[in-house]
């Protein structure tokens, strides 16, 4: 299929470069300190924890704040991953190419998509050893575990959804990099504004943290899924209906 060959080509570039080896070191290190720091604050706490009956266990103390950093750092370094998705190609001249060859934009969209995605998910696998290693030695929530990381996976793939449709307006990748960053962020603090007391409102609901907080506490909402598909599909659609007004006509 098309979809895969253009997903290849897009993972296989970014391995060639420096920007991919050095995000995967950076992003390991970075979690891997404040994994050990978390540990180390359960350590601290367990002699108190014993104490309590209904005490937190390891997967809160540790591998929810965990997931929650992992969330704030790649907030960062995604925008830099799909800010040349399609910008690049444009500056370079080589887009006209791409759309006027036999391949539908849906497959172009949808490929640039999942070569982004499977270098992300590599990147998660690399990160959950870290709280699957507490598995040995304590009582690791597995159940927790999972449904955090669905969470970051489903969040992930709207940081890219949104990268990759910012990247279609512009033919400046640097251009392309801050403002995904700034629609991210907007989105990012948009339950801080929607909040009134203890009652959320429709600009808390569309915060994409409201719904990443709610699944990173173990709590599986088919609504909070569905949000971020719908999220992930309208960024996609609209990507697709931007390219589709510049293909060239058969």
């Amino acid at each position: 299929m098309m979809m895969m060959t253009i997903a290849a080509k897009e993972l296989r570039a970014l391995f060639l470069s420096p920007m991919a080896w050095a995000i995967l070191a950076v992003v390991q290190g970075i979690v891997a300190y404040f994994f050990l720091i978390f540990l180390e604050n359960f350590l601290q706490l367990q002699p108190h924890l014993a104490t309590l009956p209904d005490a937190p266990g390891i997967s809160s103390i540790v591998v929810a704040p965990l997931f929650a950093t992992v969330s704030v750092v790649l907030l960062l370094i995604v925008p830099l991953l799909t800010m040349r998705l399609v910008s690049e190609e444009r500056r370079n001249k080589t887009l006209t190419l791409l759309m006027s060859a036999p391949v539908s934009i849906s497959e172009i969209v949808i490929g640039k998509f999942t070569g982004i995605m499977i270098f992300l998910l590599l990147l998660l696998a690399l990160i959950s050893l870290m709280p699957l290693s507490l598995l040995f030695g304590s009582s690791l929530d597995v159940g927790m575990f999972l449904t955090g990381l669905l969470a970051l996976t489903l969040l992930l793939a709207s940081f890219t959804a949104v990268g990759l449709y910012v990247s279609t307006l512009t033919t400046q990748p640097t251009v392309a990099a801050v403002g995904t960053f700034g629609i991210l962020l907007l989105l990012w603090i948009l339950d801080l504004a929607g909040t009134t007391g203890d009652t959320p409102t429709l600009l808390a609901y569309l915060s994409i943290m409201t719904h990443y907080q709610n699944l990173l506490q173990g709590i599986f909402s088919s609504s909070d899924v569905i949000y971020y598909l719908l999220f992930i599909l309208v960024f996609l659609v609209l990507s697709i209906r931007r390219l589709d007004a510049e293909r060239l006509p058969h």
